[in-house]
């Protein structure tokens, strides 16, 4: 059977997929990947359907199989490399048999994603491959582990998908809820124009955000009844600094919710690392449905954005317009 050798791993590697909808009645709240849209990209541009891929907070490790390898790095950018020649990011490449992958932090976002051609062959729990580190199911990886593979249809590599600015923070649109009302109209105003900044403390259920200015809170009390909640759920404990919910969250909580992040802005929010700004608009439904109807469309397309990372000077139609040597003139320039 082949296998993928994890060499070393840092702490945050874990197997994640699409993550186990449905259990919330049960306990269980979805989980899977942190940045589901680089979970689609990865796979994209392997020309495969979506499936588990390796999961890397912060940094990746070094990884080895005995059999050539179909790769695709996606998600926030880390310094790749096989067997110490660099690796593009946001790209296909095949690895020959034997060859080591390295893959250490990069300066953006918190999370990239190693997809593998064919995937893995685990068995599945509860429907998926994934590690829900919170509820125990799976764990992080470690050196000396052996994940099995799966067979590997084969395809072209070295395609590369368009650069992505949601590693840096930015705005997140934000859905009123049950509570937003509970919020004098003058704070969820103060909500808006606020800046955050993404704290060190956070994990796969969620992270702190600490406000420039005063915290946030209910005037009649913080304690409410506990309901379900879900990722993208912005808590408002009782230091008034919230908490943004992840994957992972837990299923209820009572703590008032100020609102909550569209899912379609969450790959954005959970990418934003520690001391990155972060910032929130309100929306309506109709607003938040089309966001999510944009985003369905940019993931049906992504396997028709992917371009070859070295490019034919025949398949490029205004060659003329660019600078291929450096250095050199047409000579009106020399006196």
């Amino acid at each position: 059977m082949s296998v993928l050798e994890v060499l070393s791993a840092g702490p945050g590697v874990t197997l994640q997929d699409a993550g186990r909808p449905g259990y919330l009645a049960q306990g269980l709240s979805r989980g899977g990947a942190l940045d589901r849209l680089a979970l689609a990209e990865g796979a994209a541009l392997l020309r495969q359907p979506p499936g588990a891929a390796l999961e890397m907070i912060g940094m990746g490790g070094r990884f080895r199989a005995g059999v050539p390898l179909r790769i695709a790095l996606t998600g926030a950018p880390m310094r790749a490399s096989v067997d110490g020649a660099p690796l593009a990011w946001n790209a296909s490449h095949a690895l020959p048999a034997g060859a080591v992958l390295r893959i250490d932090g990069g300066g953006t976002g918190t999370c990239g994603m190693l997809t593998l051609g064919g995937g893995f062959d685990l068995p599945l729990v509860l429907g998926a491959v994934s590690a829900h580190l919170a509820a125990g199911l799976g764990r992080a990886l470690e050196a000396g582990d052996r994940l099995p593979l799966a067979p590997d249809r084969g395809g072209r590599t070295g395609l590369c998908l368009p650069s992505d600015d949601r590693f840096g923070g930015g705005t997140l649109r934000v859905l009123p809820g049950l509570q937003t009302g509970l919020f004098p109209e003058a704070e969820r105003a103060r909500f808006e124009a606020e800046t955050f900044t993404r704290d060190a403390r956070g994990n796969r259920m969620g992270v702190r955000l600490t406000p420039a200015g005063g915290g946030f809170g209910l005037s009649s009390g913080q304690s409410i009844l506990s309901e379900a909640i879900t990722p993208g759920d912005l808590q408002i404990p009782g230091d008034g600094a919230p908490y943004l919910l992840l994957a992972e969250c837990q299923t209820t909580g009572g703590y008032p919710r100020i609102g909550t992040v569209i899912p379609a802005d969450l790959p954005r929010a959970a990418q934003a690392g520690p001391g990155t700004r972060l910032r929130f608009r309100f929306v309506t439904r109709p607003e938040a449905l089309e966001a999510e109807a944009r985003l369905r469309r940019h993931l049906a397309a992504l396997p028709g954005l992917a371009t070859p990372l070295v490019r034919h000077p025949r398949d490029v139609p205004d060659l003329l317009t660019h600078t291929l040597i450096s250095g050199v003139t047409a000579g009106e320039e020399l006196s």
